[in-house]
């Protein structure tokens, strides 16, 4: 039995769900969600920044983790994790915030690899292929 065929599963699991307990704690805490994105440099308003923020982790982590639209989800999430690195962490001189832009670089590069490779064998996106559906994981390189 290829017990790696579940690796992906694993992988997705493991970087859907931080992003979905961060939007939700995002919703949870409004007042310092919004204090933070006011103190940042990003060229949006704290509002929209705070409902993007809450779409895209709460949203593509559960689309992740399914395996649904994988290739798409992971490419918005490495986006998103390059934005934030720039726009919240980019404070060198503090060792917390380089270590923070390192570690959201280091998320970008790992999402990456499932946009290379695609989202596995435990995914709708697989199954979608299996059945002849556009946007199964077959598109493109395996």
């Amino acid at each position: 039995m290829n017990t790696t065929r579940y690796l992906p599963f694993v992988g997705r699991l493991l970087i859907g769900l931080p992003f979905m307990m961060s939007g939700v704690s995002k919703i949870m805490g409004y007042d310092a969600t919004i204090a933070l994105s006011k103190s940042s440099t990003l060229p949006l308003p704290p509002a929209v920044a705070y409902v993007g923020a809450i779409a895209v982790e709460v949203g593509c982590g559960l689309l992740i983790i399914v395996g649904y639209r994988t290739r798409v989800v992971a490419t918005i999430f490495a986006l998103f994790c390059l934005a934030t690195a720039v726009f919240f962490h980019a404070h060198f001189s503090d060792p917390n915030q380089t270590f923070h832009f390192i570690k959201n670089v280091v998320m970008a590069g790992g999402l990456l690899q499932i946009v290379a490779y695609g989202a596995g064998a435990f995914s709708i996106d697989n199954r979608r292929s299996k059945v002849g559906l556009p946007g199964g994981a077959l598109q493109g390189a395996r």
